[in-house]
């Protein structure tokens, strides 16, 4: 194939990095009349990021969406294919783009992954297609597609509340820090519906530590532990082996996990840490050292 016969790229419209987040604190008060839960929680974003590839493709073409890894779905049930299906529907007009998905978060971790793509999706495109969409709008689509999505729209700690949707953008000054947390994932993942339907009836293990840990910003807890340790007995030991390393502060579940992760003080090693945790639970355990963003 000559130079001249090779087909030209597409043109970027936009690239966004999607960043995963941590709950601090999540607090499940009870079962809603529609099948949700209420919860109080406060989420921050991290640097550990999915990055959005999008692109302009000819009139007619649809969206063509791909991803780097193979283990995702990439048709109608992906939560980026829905997001650009929302903002179709309340614009009333089909895009022509080429969305790459590059995939770093791990899924069904608890660190919403899909959730920041999805979000991601819709700023991205609104802003580069210029339709003029509020975040109030934008908002109203997130939540039809799933609980953490609106969250994912704001930049900066967020206290969340209702399924989730109701956001509250907390004053930088409000939370001014920003702690490295140590990741740390086993070869499994936890499905998000089932652990909530476990919630109302699971029981404490004998022996583990589910007690509030006072931090600078609140109390670092998690109502979902009960049912997830319950199942996962290895997630209860990995949050006690990290609370016992030295420097660190707290150790918590991100959302439904399968996310442990430990809040690491000035002295903390992280790759000590790390070297224990490959050590002590095997090769398959994925860990990741991130930040809190502002």
């Amino acid at each position: 194939m000559s130079l001249s016969e090779i087909p030209t790229p597409p043109p970027l419209l936009f690239r966004r990095e999607a960043p995963a987040k941590v709950n601090l604190w999540l607090r499940v008060l009870g079962k809603r009349p529609d099948g949700f839960h209420e919860l109080d929680t406060r989420m921050v974003r991290i640097s550990l990021a999915d990055t959005i590839e999008t692109s302009s493709t000819p009139a007619g073409t649809g969206l063509q969406f791909t991803c780097d890894d193979p283990s995702l779905p990439t048709d109608e049930s992906n939560l980026v294919v829905k997001a650009v299906r929302g903002l179709e529907a309340e614009v009333g007009r089909r895009f022509d783009l080429a969305i790459h998905l590059v995939k770093r978060i791990p899924h069904g971790a608890g660190l919403g992954g899909g959730s920041s793509d999805a979000a991601s999706v819709l700023l991205g495109i609104n802003g580069a297609l210029s339709l003029g969409l509020s975040r109030e709008r934008l908002a109203r689509i997130a939540a039809s597609l799933g609980s953490d999505i609106p969250f994912f729209l704001y930049e900066g700690a967020c206290d969340c509340r209702g399924r989730g949707e109701i956001v509250e953008l907390v004053p930088p000054k409000a939370f001014p820090w920003r702690p490295r947390l140590l990741l740390v994932k086993p070869a499994f993942s936890v499905p998000t519906p089932w652990a909530y339907q476990q919630w109302l009836n699971s029981r404490e293990i004998p022996g583990v530590d589910y007690a509030a840990q006072p931090m600078p910003w609140g109390d670092l807890e998690n109502s979902l532990e009960r049912p997830v340790f319950a199942k996962h007995l290895v997630l209860a030991d990995l949050k006690q082996f990290l609370a016992a390393q030295q420097g660190v502060e707290g150790s918590l579940l991100s959302g439904s996990g399968s996310v442990v992760f430990a809040v690491l003080g000035a002295e903390a090693n992280a790759e000590a840490i790390q070297a224990e945790l490959t050590a002590e639970y095997g090769e398959s355990t994925w860990t990741s050292v991130a930040t809190v963003l502002p």
